[in-house]
């Protein structure tokens, strides 16, 4: 508390409530004790409600930054890779090159999945959508693994953290290529965490412009704050629940076409307009209240500014295709044309509706040879390392189980009536 207090006045009475100081950002009102006089707050989506206290992730939707432990994203996207991110999420400081390369090892040494896995994938339809094989594959692990872990020893969160951000670039490459039809790899020890993913999933080694642009789009998904797939983590998690199955669920959340989804969403739109021609009209449509057309990869939820991810993505974007010679350019054409023209438009200007992380990350994957489906996949593998940090700092603190409270809306007390009696 900052010794600061709000004043509530509701049924002739007034209760003050405290103030909690944020790092940065916006203090808050601890309403917690309200419970305690019968009054619930009504806040739908959790837009005005700090459900946690948390040190990883800070986010400034209006200046457009995103921190992790204090370091720009801009930085850490051009100077880190998605290990150290990882490290530094999990304990709070950048590691020294003896930390990380003691970390990095103990990830790389935790890459194999149990032989049984590879089985329950195999019985999967090979259409099933790559979400539902990640989220069955990711529940399943915890048949195979210790789950049974004490949650507040801090060295048996940490085993468990290395050996879900070892796992799951393993668990999607397997999914990736049971969709394609292909035998299933396994990790390849002489290869990095990145390179070795990409390998896994084309079964050959990746060229560096494409490990560079994966490596950029896990460092830009590591962690984004308690947005819907994270807050469904903690959740999750603060039942006691084992963390494969906390993190099961947060990957079913993430499935959404409003969170993880949308880059797949922004690829289907860009291939409907089909043409820079075609621009005018389908910005006409996205303004027409009465047409159920959206500009797919514009506007986000916390930033009312240009997204800083999109930035850098932006420019991978450019160095991915010119080297690959893609077939993908007349997309990126069509999307630089797209963002210019939008940008441009007072009903877009005035919405604050400028282009997110989804805009541009959706491009390369499609230019690197990653079907459209696998999109979140993708995504998942980069947020790994933001909801584990999540979830081992919840369990550092007073844990309680989450439960949202309602504003109940239906009927009052009825008498029931036996069936032969209903009209």
């Amino acid at each position: 508390m900052n010794g600061e207090t709000a004043s509530l006045r509701i049924r002739g009475s007034e209760i003050s409530l405290g103030v909690r100081a944020a790092t940065l950002g916006q203090d808050v009102v601890d309403v917690s004790s309200l419970v305690a006089n019968d009054i619930f707050t009504f806040d739908p989506g959790f837009v005005s409600t700090a459900a946690c206290t948390s040190a990883l992730t800070y986010i400034d939707g209006d200046a457009g930054v995103l921190l992790h432990r204090g370091y720009k994203i801009e930085d850490l996207a051009a100077q880190s890779n998605q290990l150290e991110v990882a490290y530094l999420l999990l304990t709070g400081e950048l590691p020294t090159a003896l930390e990380f390369d003691a970390f990095r090892r103990a990830v790389l040494a935790c890459r194999d999945l149990p032989a049984g896995l590879y089985d329950v994938c195999r019985a999967l339809p090979k259409d099933t959508h790559p979400m539902a094989m990640l989220n069955t594959l990711c529940a399943a692990l915890s048949a195979f693994e210790e789950i049974d872990i004490d949650m507040q020893d801090e060295s048996a969160r940490r085993e468990v953290a290395i050996k879900l951000i070892a796992k799951m670039p393993t668990l999607v490459a397997m999914a990736l290529r049971h969709q394609a039809g292909k035998n299933l790899t396994e990790p390849d020890a002489k290869l990095d965490y990145t390179d070795n993913f990409l390998a896994m999933v084309f079964g050959e080694t990746p060229v560096p412009v494409v490990v560079d642009a994966m490596e950029r789009i896990l460092v830009l998904h590591a962690d984004h704050e308690q947005n819907a797939s994270t807050s469904t983590v903690r959740l999750a998690g603060s039942t006691g629940t084992n963390p494969y199955a906390a993190i099961s669920a947060g990957i079913a959340a993430l499935w959404g076409p409003s969170h993880g989804g949308a880059n797949e969403a922004v690829l289907e739109m860009l291939e409907e307009i089909g043409d820079i021609q075609h621009i005018e009209t389908f910005l006409a449509r996205a303004q027409d209240a009465n047409d159920a057309f959206k500009l797919m990869g514009f506007g986000h939820r916390v930033y009312k500014n240009y997204d800083p991810r999109a930035a850098i993505l932006r420019t991978s974007c450019h160095e991915v295709l010119e080297s690959l010679d893609s077939a993908g350019n007349p997309l990126l054409r069509l999307a630089q044309a797209l963002e210019a023209r939008a940008l441009e438009d007072d009903y877009f200007i005035r919405r604050k509706l400028f282009p997110n992380v989804d805009f541009y990350s959706g491009i390369i994957l499609r230019a690197i040879g990653i079907p459209s489906s696998a999109f979140t996949t993708i995504f998942a593998l980069g947020r790994i390392v933001g909801w584990i940090a999540q979830w081992n700092e919840m369990h550092r603190e007073n844990l309680k189980i989450g439960r949202p409270r309602q504003l109940y809306l239906g009927p009052g007390p009825r008498s029931f009536v036996a069936m032969p009696d209903r009209a």
